[in-house]
């Protein structure tokens, strides 16, 4: 949340030079392949890329549909088993004086669906909020609102995934304390998922079905019920955008 002290941010690199010379020719071209969201160097043919966080010049740079590419082509690396390498020390070092995330994420909790993971991110690069069924209430608007209009992120991800554990709570009418209320917020969306076949929580296509019905409507709450970032979306400044992940092949699918 402070002014990031960028000498201390690239003191805790080394050797100092041959990072800032790579950094700045990332930071100048805009490219967005291995290392996009952070500056990263290359020392020597033999040591590993080092990285930082996330800057706002480099987040500045990039644009929502910018931020959506980087997030197909990290589910693609993690999918082919080429995560870029990560100096996660590193990362928390340079993110220790300010933090520039791009995104913000909203995600299940569901321990096989990590989205910094899935998408080959590192520390700084997005805000996660995670709760079961990737729902929508107002401590969750308030801190998209924060990300987008305070912090500068440009893109808004609602990601579910496959055989999701909520889901299928929603559609059995499972009770359990406070996660009836919980799975409230998701029957609407089984009962609006057109689906001809079996509609329980062990046919799997239909709980997928209802997975994606769930994100449509969450995009659509986080419209009706917030004016700070229809604003900001309608004006071109953020996306808000739904994802899928498939738990069995680990693809991401970004839509809307």
């Amino acid at each position: 949340m402070n002014k990031p002290n960028h000498s201390s941010i690239c003191g805790c690199q080394s050797p100092e030079q041959p990072f800032l010379a790579r950094r700045n020719f990332l930071l100048a071209s805009g490219a967005i392949s291995l290392g996009a969201l952070t500056g990263c160097s290359q020392t020597t043919m033999t040591n590993p890329i080092r990285r930082i966080a996330l800057t706002k010049e480099r987040r500045d740079q990039l644009s929502p549909d910018d931020l959506i590419q980087l997030a197909k082509e990290g589910n693609e690396r993690f999918r082919n088993g080429k995560l870029q390498p990560q100096d996660f020390l590193a990362e928390q070092q340079t993110s220790a004086h300010g933090q520039h995330p791009a995104a913000m994420l909203l995600t299940c909790i569901d321990s096989r669906a990590p989205a910094e993971i899935v998408l080959d991110l590192g520390i700084g690069d997005v805000f996660n909020s995670r709760v079961a069924g990737n729902i929508i209430n107002e401590d969750i608007l308030g801190s998209m609102e924060f990300a987008c209009e305070l912090s500068g992120a440009k893109l808004v991800v609602v990601m579910g995934h496959t055989a999701c554990g909520a889901i299928k709570g929603a559609i059995n009418n499972a009770v359990l304390g406070n996660l009836t209320g919980l799975l409230a917020k998701i029957k609407p969306a089984v009962d609006a998922t057109v689906y001809e076949g079996e509609r329980t929580a062990s046919n799997y296509d239909f709980v997928d079905a209802v997975a994606r019905t769930n994100i449509e409507f969450a995009i659509r709450d986080i419209r009706t019920r917030s004016p700070v970032l229809l604003a900001l979306e309608k004006t071109g400044k953020i996306k808000i955008v739904g994802a899928m992940y498939d738990i069995g092949t680990g693809k991401v699918d970004i839509f809307g």
